[in-house]
């Protein structure tokens, strides 16, 4: 018998973008208590409760979702962060790596290999039975985020055990690794661009084909109203919280004026959007046909 009560959602999501090809991929969700923290840090709990009322959500929790974004481009094949891998498996996570088959790839078609930075929902799906999950592959990632994490004295106490997570996984892929500052191009139509706050070397990627444009923003913003409707809150996951205010500001006034299309890790499936100025603040509004018109 059919339980009814079962939840069914979509996991894979494909788009044209120009002449490139976009991907995102549900790695896992996580439905988590309280709000506060580690979001709206700064408002009472009946502020919160209004907050979520007005926008249709729980006053009492919230659901984080980790959604990695694959990019075919200039005839390359480029996963952006790589999901919990293993450490996610008995926990609704980790799933990137069964769903990229369904998605029409396997894991030896991943050609680069892109961090936004290294919190284990974006690392620890690199390595795979103790090999590389994406056997093909060559890396990229900010140098402030690897020289940072490596060196080790600015990583706050609370990331003891994600910096050990680091020293176990990336050095020992340095010499297939590409170090990118803000600016630099990883292929012809991608390049890197710099967020320091949410980790202090926080990287994001631009995608452009034939007049099309993606920003791939890793956690600028962490969730669509919590973070987004209120960027001057304080975030818990941020690791610099001030710089990661500004950060936070700034693109979200960047994507609006520039109308860019968004893929955000956190964003809810399929994590695919545009960011609105809404009063003094902004919203997120979902990708819907506009992207296969």
């Amino acid at each position: 018998m059919t339980n009814h009560k079962s939840e069914y959602r979509p996991s894979i999501h494909r788009f044209a973008l120009g002449d490139a090809f976009v991907t995102t991929i549900q790695d896992g969700a996580h439905l988590r208590e309280p709000i506060n923290p580690p979001f709206l840090m700064d408002k009472s709990d009946a502020e919160i409760t209004e907050i979520a009322s007005v926008n249709n959500l729980p006053p009492n929790g919230f659901e984080n979702s980790y959604s990695p974004t694959v990019v075919t481009i200039s005839g390359q094949t480029i996963l952006f962060d790589t999901g919990f891998g293993k450490m996610g498996h008995n926990n609704n996570a980790g799933n990137l790596r069964r769903r990229l088959g369904k998605a029409g790839y396997a894991p030896e078609d991943i050609e680069v290999v892109a961090f936004t930075h290294c919190h284990p929902d974006h690392i620890a799906g690199i390595m795979e039975e103790g090999v590389p999950a994406y056997p093909n592959a060559r890396y990229v990632i900010g140098r402030h985020e690897y020289d940072t994490w490596k060196e080790g004295s600015k990583i706050p106490p609370q990331r003891a055990q994600n910096r050990e997570m680091f020293l176990n996984l990336l050095p020992q892929l340095a010499d297939r690794t590409t170090f990118v500052e803000d600016g630099d191009a990883i292929i012809p139509g991608l390049t890197a661009e710099a967020a320091f706050g949410h980790s202090l070397g926080h990287m994001m990627y631009r995608a452009e084909s034939a007049g099309k444009s993606l920003l791939i923003w890793g956690d600028v913003t962490n969730h669509y109203v919590f973070s987004l409707q209120f960027p001057e809150s304080t975030v818990g996951f941020d690791d610099n919280k001030e710089m990661a205010i500004k950060s936070r500001k700034r693109v979200l006034d960047m994507v609006a004026t520039d109308g860019l299309l968004v893929s955000g890790y956190h964003m809810p499936f399929p994590s695919v959007g545009y960011v609105e100025r809404h009063g003094n603040s902004f919203r997120w509004t979902p990708a819907s046909y506009q992207l296969r018109m």
